[in-house]
Parts: C-alpha cells; sequence; structure tokens
C-alpha cells in the first residue's frame, strides 16, 4: 500500500482539555504510518497557545481513486497519533484517515491525570474503515414522511429547529451497553458526512449529501423518533438505522466548510411540515431505486448537475430546500448579512464581545475595543479566530463565521459558569 502513495494530503491537530475545553499548549504529537510492525515516527509536532499544531503534509494514494466507485486500493492512507503533554492523561488515535489534496483536522481531548486517577493505560481511539471502502449493514428501509409523536410530555414545534445537541447512542438502538455522546449538531453533521463521502468529491455533490445528512438527522428530532419509542437518544451510529458516526474521527475542511453554511437547511415537501427522512446508499454493493444513490450523486455532479438538482433526481421534483428559523442555543440568529470593515451596529458589538470572553480560553485573538464599530482590529481578531478553528481567513463575519463565534462563545461562557 505505501508504494501507492504518491499523492498529499495535509493533516493539523487541535488539542484541548477534555474537561474544560481549554486549549493545551505544549502538547507533543508524535505521526507514525498505521500498520507497520514497528511504530516508525515520520513527524513530531508541538501545539500552540492556541493548542494547534502546524499543518503537516503527508503521503496519500492517487486522487483518482477516491473518484471511482471500484477499486483495488483504499483510497487514503492511514496515520496513528500519539498525543501527550504534562499533567494529561496520554491519547493515541489509529487510522486517521488522509485523502489526497485534502486538508484534514483533527480534534484531540486529554484528560486531566487528577481527574482521571483510575486510568491505568492511554486513552484509544480506533478509527474504523470508511463506508464507501467498507461493507456495513445496509439501511433498513422506513417510511420517509414519519407520524408526529403525541402523548403527555411531547411538544411538536410548529417549525423544526435546528437542535445544540445531537444525542448519539453509538451502536443499535437495543444495545443498552453502547454509550451515548452528546456532539454539537454541526459537528454532528460534519463526523456523518466524513464517514460517507470523501471530500475529493465535487462541491456539487458534497452539498447534496450534507444536505441528505442534515434533512435525516433533523427527521429524527423533530418527530422524536427514538423518545417516542422509549429511548433517551436523538439518533444511533449504526448504518442499518440510522447514517456512521465514529466517536474522535478527524474531520476534513473541504466537507466542514460546506456544513457551515448549510447545516440549517433542510429538505422537505410541499404540505408537510417535518424534514425529510432522506434515506440513502453508496449505490454500488447496495442498490436503492427511491435513495440517493451517494456514487450515483457524484456521477451527476460530474454531468453538471447541481446540489437541487441531484436531490430532485432522487426524492422527486417536488422537494425543496427550508431553512431553520432558529439554532437552539444560540444567543442571536444570523442577522443576514456579512459583517465587515464599515459595518456598525448592535450586531457588531455582539461579535465583539463574544470574541473577547474567547480570547480568555484562547489568547492568540487579540482583545478589542467594544463599540460596535468594525474596524481593522475587529477584523484582525475575526481573522484569528477563523485560523484557529479552521474557517476561510477572509477577515468577515459571514453566516458560517457568525455562527461558529456563537457555538465557541457558548461553550466558554458556560464553563466560566463552573
Amino acid at each position: 500500500m505505501q508504494n501507492i502513495n504518491t499523492y498529499t494530503g495535509y493533516l493539523q491537530i487541535h488539542v484541548t482539555d477534555s474537561n474544560s475545553r481549554v486549549p493545551v499548549d505544549g502538547a507533543i504529537v508524535r505521526i507514525s504510518p498505521t500498520g507497520e510492525e514497528e511504530q516508525q515516527i515520520i513527524e513530531e509536532l508541538t501545539t500552540d497557545s492556541s493548542g494547534l499544531s502546524g499543518q503537516v503534509p503527508l503521503p496519500a494514494p492517487p486522487i483518482d481513486l477516491s473518484l471511482m466507485p471500484e477499486t483495488e486500493f483504499q483510497p487514503y492512507s492511514e496515520y496513528d497519533l500519539a498525543v501527550e503533554a504534562e499533567g494529561f492523561v496520554p491519547v493515541r488515535i489509529r487510522g486517521v484517515q488522509i485523502l489526497p489534496e485534502s486538508r484534514s483536522l483533527q480534534n484531540v481531548r486529554l484528560p486531566l491525570i487528577e481527574q482521571t486517577p483510575e486510568l491505568d493505560l492511554p486513552a484509544s481511539i480506533v478509527i474504523p474503515p470508511h463506508t464507501l471502502w467498507y461493507e456495513y449493514p445496509p439501511k433498513i428501509p422506513e417510511d420517509p414522511i414519519k407520524p408526529l409523536p403525541e402523548g403527555e410530555g411531547f411538544v411538536v414545534l410548529p417549525e423544526p429547529v435546528v437542535p445544540e445537541y445531537v444525542v448519539v447512542h453509538d451502536g443499535p438502538p437495543n444495545d443498552p451497553n453502547a454509550p451515548n455522546y452528546y456532539v454539537p449538531f454541526p459537528d454532528y453533521i460534519k463526523n456523518v458526512a466524513c464517514n460517507e463521502i470523501y471530500s475529493t468529491w465535487p462541491v456539487e455533490a458534497i452539498e447534496a449529501n450534507v444536505l441528505a445528512i442534515v434533512s435525516f438527522t433533523m427527521n429524527r428530532v423533530y418527530t422524536e423518533w427514538y423518545r417516542n419509542q422509549g429511548y433517551n437518544f436523538s439518533i444511533t451510529s449504526s448504518t442499518a438505522y440510522d447514517q456512521k458516526f465514529t466517536y474522535g474521527r478527524n474531520i476534513f475542511a473541504e466537507i466542514s466548510n460546506i456544513v457551515d453554511y448549510l447545516f440549517t437547511t433542510y429538505i422537505t415537501k410541499p404540505d408537510i411540515r417535518q424534514p425529510l427522512l432522506t434515506q440513502y446508499c453508496n449505490g454500488t454493493t447496495v442498490t436503492c431505486p427511491e435513495w440517493l444513490s451517494q456514487w450515483g450523486s457524484k456521477a451527476l455532479s460530474d454531468q453538471g448537475f447541481d446540489a437541487v438538482q441531484i436531490l430532485r433526481n432522487y426524492y422527486g421534483q417536488d422537494i425543496y430546500l427550508a431553512e431553520a428559523e432558529r439554532v437552539a442555543g444560540i444567543p442571536i440568529s444570523y442577522p443576514g448579512t456579512p459583517l465587515e470593515v464599515g459595518s456598525v451596529g448592535p450586531n457588531v458589538r455582539v461579535i465583539q464581545e463574544q470574541l473577547n470572553a474567547i480570547s480568555n480560553n484562547y489568547p492568540a485573538i487579540p482583545k478589542i475595543r467594544v463599540d460596535g464599530i468594525y474596524g481593522e482590529q475587529t477584523r484582525n481578531a475575526v481573522q484569528t479566530f477563523q485560523r484557529i478553528f479552521g474557517l476561510p481567513e477572509t477577515g468577515v463575519v459571514d453566516f458560517a463565521t457568525w455562527y461558529r463565534i456563537s457555538h465557541i462563545y457558548v461553550a466558554v461562557e458556560r464553563l466560566a459558569e463552573l
């Protein structure tokens, strides 16, 4: 396998305290190829005050392998990480996936030793094979329009709302031993998308698949599908019932950036209130005539179809995209127009206040005057925030940057209250 890795992918590591989510400065990250008997360290990195390592180039297979449905070679390379810092339990991650000409971010949360004295061995995360490379259980067909919950304790909202968190049951629904993870909604969508499709695909194909993943998830949340059956979670990680979720996996920047703009948009049909349960399959080892085919969506994008045309090809010409009016847990919704140098008013003040709060944990973000005037000082702070959190470094607060700042601000403020 190693001799086919003639292309290059990129990896950056972000290390934070698992409890406080404060960045860990000076963490040591060692990178080794997965599968070698003697783990040869090929890179050693140190994190900065934002918990970030440098971006390191790593060998990856030819890009054509991830652009065709049938190949005898694995279309991504794999690496193992060993991460350690003074006062923390070391963490090891096996099987970090690197795609050619793609940028990957691996978040690592280090537990404090004093908080986990019962741990005798380093924490370990194993990233399983990608769903397009490995044969997972196929989805059990369901009605795409669900009955809404009834009875005491259930409240059907007038319109779908983007939840703050998705509670993911890491296994089939009837497995009582599987853990539940509370995952911020955008992070959950990114995780699933990076498990389900390749970041090397055309933008239109990625957008279509992301919209299907968002809609599927919002249907589960809006209809309270699992809670209505007596479970205490939103969705499972089982491909037979839901979508593939892998705790601790790396995220591809090309997919992450698209999710940041689409996580409030869902697919629906006339005369229904709920997001459509947009089921899908890979279209090769599993075929699904009335669902989206993942490889089929890629082929349609190659033919010039845009995301909506792709989705209508599979789910019907009457579908349309709707926007959730509210994102739960966010203090103020996006104002509708970008904030940039020359902008003034209360929305600029909100961003300035939130950036100053975030800078208490991320000192690389400069403190700024809270005056409601978007000048160069504010632009520089926004640009630094974008660099730290993997957004395009425009210095402009657009839809994606607004909500990312809001999410980080809410997390920081909650920690400050503890």
